[in-house]
C-alpha cells in the first residue's frame, strides 16, 4: 500500500494526495494498492508543480487496524511538529493519529547519521 505526500509550495504544509486534491491530514490521503494507479496520480501531481514541491509515492504498513507510513520520517511529517505533543497534527489526536503514533517500522539513512553526530 502507498500514498502520496509532498509539501505545500505556499506555507510548506505537509499535504497528501486525495483524488486530484491536496488534503492536509494523512487520515484522509488516498491509498494506493496497486503501483501503476499510484504512480500515475504522482505523474499527474507532479504536472501541478505549483501547488506543492517534490510529490513522492511512500511505502505504507498497517497498524492498530489502520495504515501508516513504514519510514519514522514519514511519520513524524504526517504528526507535524514533534516538539510537544499539543503542537502540529498529533494535537487532534484519534485513531488515526494513535495508529501513526504507534506503527513502526524501517528508518532510512543516506549517510546523514554520521554527519549529525560529529
Amino acid at each position: 500500500m502507498k500514498a502520496l505526500t509532498g509539501n505545500r509550495l505556499t506555507d510548506g504544509e505537509v499535504v497528501f494526495w486525495k483524488q486530484g486534491a491536496w488534503v492536509e491530514r494523512f487520515a484522509d490521503a488516498e491509498l494506493f494498492a496497486d503501483a501503476a494507479a499510484g504512480e500515475a496520480a504522482e505523474a499527474h501531481a507532479k504536472s501541478q508543480q505549483t501547488v506543492v514541491v517534490d510529490p513522492y509515492l511512500i511505502d505504507l504498513v498497517e497498524s492498530e487496524g489502520l495504515w501508516a507510513p513504514l519510514s519514522y520520517r514519514e511519520r513524524l511529517r504526517a504528526l507535524g511538529p514533534t516538539n510537544h505533543l499539543h503542537h502540529g497534527k498529533q494535537a487532534e489526536g484519534g485513531a488515526a493519529i494513535e495508529a501513526l503514533q504507534h506503527a513502526s517500522g524501517s528508518a532510512r539513512s543516506t549517510g546523514r547519521v554520521n554527519l549529525i553526530k560529529r
